[in-house]
């Protein structure tokens, strides 16, 4: 069953997902979530939350390593499965390097051992929430990119990337087969098109496409 605390009609507000099967330790996250003003969902087991929580929301996942029906790490392998990016915070009572290792290179931000300070526990969820919001971000500046490109044409697209190679105009025109004068009308249309006032904007925007 789901428990939900504190500003759940915001949805813009980032979710601290709380996944695991003892009662007792939901009930003293989400406190602990409410009374430092997070919005928090509590859920007994991975398939639950899996089914009922919105895994495309700002936020993390808090998830006990151990659990039956599943573990911590079976969540997270379905998490990536449906194309969720959510960063995930281990609990566990066991103090295992083998999983914690699997766990973190497989895309956990934290991995925290029972019995834990509250304090260490807070900063791991801000950290993750820092860790989504910047992703975002730069998804969303990939998306523009992307669309700005979308608006070249074929030509203008094959004298862009040439120049941000860093080819000189008339090197552009010998590689390409076509005038000095064809080039720079292409290359106009290209900044206009990028909305960039420079050179350097346009290389930054075509690497931040490239690093994707």
């Amino acid at each position: 069953m789901q428990n939900v605390h504190a500003n759940v009609e915001n949805a813009a507000e980032p979710i601290v997902y709380v996944v695991d099967d003892d009662a007792e330790m939901r009930g003293a996250l989400l406190d602990l979530f409410m009374v430092t003003n997070k919005q928090a969902s509590a859920f007994s087991n991975g398939m639950d939350f899996l089914k009922r929580a919105d895994v495309s929301a700002r936020g993390c996942v808090v998830v006990d390593l151990r659990m039956p029906g599943g573990t911590g790490l079976d969540l997270q392998s379905e998490l990536a499965s449906k194309g969720s990016k959510l960063p995930v915070i281990f609990l566990t009572a066991y103090a295992d390097i083998p999983t914690s290792v699997k766990a973190m290179k497989a895309g956990a931000t934290d991995f925290i051992t029972k019995p834990f300070a509250n304090q260490d526990l807070l900063d791991a969820v801000d950290h993750a929430i820092r860790l989504d919001d910047e992703r975002r971000k730069s998804t969303a500046e990939l998306e523009r990119i992307q669309g700005l490109v979308d608006t070249l044409t074929p030509r203008e697209r094959d004298v862009m990337y040439a120049v941000v190679t860093g080819l000189m105009n008339k090197q552009v025109a010998y590689q390409l087969g076509i005038s000095e004068m064809t080039v720079k009308l292409h290359r106009m249309s290209v900044m206009r098109k990028m909305q960039s006032r420079s050179l350097a904007d346009l290389v930054r925007k075509i690497e931040h496409l490239q690093r994707g």
